[in-house]
């Protein structure tokens, strides 16, 4: 059966749209690679990013899931490192200033999931975006994958949520109304604020998968991701995942916190950082490149 123009990005184009594409294809299978000590370029780290995102489309559903699944359980430490933190600290200083201290912990998940090659929805956003607009994939291709991805992070993120409000009463690093606190923080926002924070926390994410691609050593990408997610603690940008995590924790500890608070701030966070991930870098730093070959 021949493939739909849903499923085929080939299909329903121009000669002229063909001509461009062949033009930008060369360009990035042509682009050369840099000196050793030198900085990538733009169209090296473009051809690395889209490579690298071809293999995740290539990989198998349960090898994706499973993946999403480990990123969403391996995030949950910096939840961990949140909640003792914060219980640790609580009483030796202003609440405020607890909630900027966090900003030194906050990585911890982030930093061993990207190290060890997890999907995580946002880190992913935008490269998965990036096949799509070089015409590999289709935008079909790509939603169905985002959607896996973030089952699997979410439930990962339960399991940890879970195993982690037993745990921590239990060995005294922190207890419920120490969730709840983070909890209340993390929704203390208008949801037009939170879908706006979660955009900007989407643009960062994308920001650190492009960075990572210029990256040639492993100190230097932990000084990466410690930059831009600390970053994000610190001024409070909501972050699907890890935000998932939080609020969770807080609606099975309180019955202040409903369910519908969780469904509508994990709506909003989820859209506002898949559209910060896909528009500002995935299609803006594509766009720059597109310019610089074909002129339009």
């Amino acid at each position: 059966m021949a493939e739909t123009k849903a499923t085929n990005p080939e299909a329903g184009r121009t000669q002229g749209e063909k001509q461009k594409q062949e033009a930008i294809d060369q360009e990035i299978h042509e682009t050369k690679k840099t000196e050793k000590d030198a900085p990538k370029s733009h169209g090296e780290i473009l051809r690395d990013q889209i490579s690298e995102a071809l293999e995740t489309y290539d990989k198998s559903s349960s090898s994706l899931f499973l993946s999403s699944v480990t990123a969403g359980l391996e995030i949950g430490f910096s939840f961990l490192m949140i909640c003792s933190l914060f219980y640790f600290l609580e009483g030796k200083m202003a609440e405020d200033s607890l909630f900027k201290m966090i900003a030194f912990v906050y990585p911890l998940g982030f930093i061993l999931v990207v190290l060890g090659q997890s999907i995580l929805f946002t880190e992913q956003t935008a490269l998965l975006t990036l096949p799509v607009l070089n015409k590999k994939r289709s935008a079909g291709s790509m939603f169905q994958l985002w959607g896996i991805v973030i089952a699997g992070n979410l439930i990962g993120g339960y399991g940890i949520a879970l195993i982690l409000n037993w745990l921590g009463p239990k060995l005294g690093i922190f207890h419920s109304e120490t969730v709840v606190k983070i909890a209340d923080h993390v929704l203390d926002a208008a949801p037009q604020v939170i879908l706006v924070s979660a955009i900007i926390a989407g643009w960062l994410m994308g920001l650190l998968s492009w960075l990572l691609a210029s990256a040639k050593d492993t100190i230097s990408r932990i000084v990466m991701i410690f930059l831009i997610t600390s970053v994000m603690a610190f001024t409070g940008l909501h972050h699907s995942i890890i935000g998932s995590i939080e609020v969770f924790s807080g609606m099975i500890n309180s019955p202040e916190i409903t369910p519908l608070d969780y469904v509508t701030f994990q709506t909003l966070a989820l859209i506002g950082n898949a559209f910060g991930g896909a528009i500002f870098v995935g299609l803006i730093k594509y766009r720059a490149f597109v310019f610089n070959v074909v002129g339009k």
